[in-house]
């Protein structure tokens, strides 16, 4: 009896602490500098979320929503797998975004869940009647203060589309004067977003390498390389700097080990 209560308690351990991982919320806050910033847009919030997949966070997502809202974010961006292809549940993510739509404008991009799921254009087409920005290889512009953001993003290349024409597309016409920032989907491809003078990227996909390992990092990334760099945090490429969000779920079946979910707050500074 002693010995199944003993299994039983080893058990319940380590239910909690594969519970915790996959709920424990963390914020991470940035300070970015952009050249050329306005001095309007000091102190500019975005908050970021990324890979949310099929994860829940209370009833509703409530305490994601209630992080997210207690940061005070001008903008929220979205960078792709808002929903999951093997469990899609179009209401979860309607709600999500519904919920955030009431703190702050949404502009949302494609991941290569939404890319590979039947039902994506039908959840589109509602998100962008609820009023989000839907960032198809174009750029919009963002207000404030009197001011201007230019706020570009491309599709995941899932789709079939190649990066660099849809990134061309995304920044047909824009203003180079004025700050240029990304969403893509996929952190790999950092080199080129620099190529084309964007100032800030803001990247989901990697999972923070799903596992993470203490004081080395993440374990592996989505081509099974081990030991990944640039799966998380703020990175540099040229003048370009590189947002990269770990996510708050994971796809599939898989968990999250040693690896919270994260929710991305920056703060823009000239």
């Amino acid at each position: 009896m002693k010995r199944f209560l003993k299994l039983l308690a080893a058990f319940g351990l380590i239910e909690g602490f594969l519970y915790l991982n996959q709920q424990w919320l963390q914020l991470s806050t940035y300070r970015i500098r952009v050249n050329k910033l306005p001095s309007e847009l000091e102190g500019l919030r975005i908050v970021q979320i990324s890979d949310l997949h099929h994860a829940r966070f209370g009833k509703n997502q409530r305490h994601l929503i209630d992080h997210v809202n207690g940061q005070n974010p001008d903008i929220i961006f979205i960078t792709g797998d808002l929903v999951d292809r093997f469990f899609f549940n179009e209401v979860r993510g309607l709600n999500t975004v519904k919920s955030l739509l009431d703190i702050a404008p949404v502009y949302l991009i494609t991941g290569n869940h939404e890319e590979l799921i039947e039902g994506w254009f039908d959840l589109r087409d509602h998100l962008k009647e609820m009023g989000v920005h839907i960032l198809a290889n174009h750029y919009e512009l963002f207000q404030h203060n009197g001011k201007y953001l230019q706020i570009a993003g491309i599709e995941d290349p899932a789709g079939g589309k190649d990066p660099e024409v849809m990134l061309d597309n995304a920044l047909a016409g824009i203003d180079y004067s004025l700050p240029i920032l990304l969403l893509a989907h996929r952190p790999e491809h950092h080199k080129l977003y620099a190529e084309r003078g964007v100032d800030v990227t803001f990247n989901g996909h990697a999972h923070g390498g799903i596992i993470r390992i203490p004081f080395i990092g993440g374990l592996i990334d989505h081509s099974y390389r081990l030991f990944p760099s640039r799966v998380e945090g703020v990175h540099k490429t040229g003048n370009m700097i590189q947002v990269i969000s770990r996510g708050l779920g994971n796809s599939g079946s898989m968990f999250r080990l040693l690896n919270r979910p994260e929710i991305v707050v920056i703060e823009l500074l000239s």
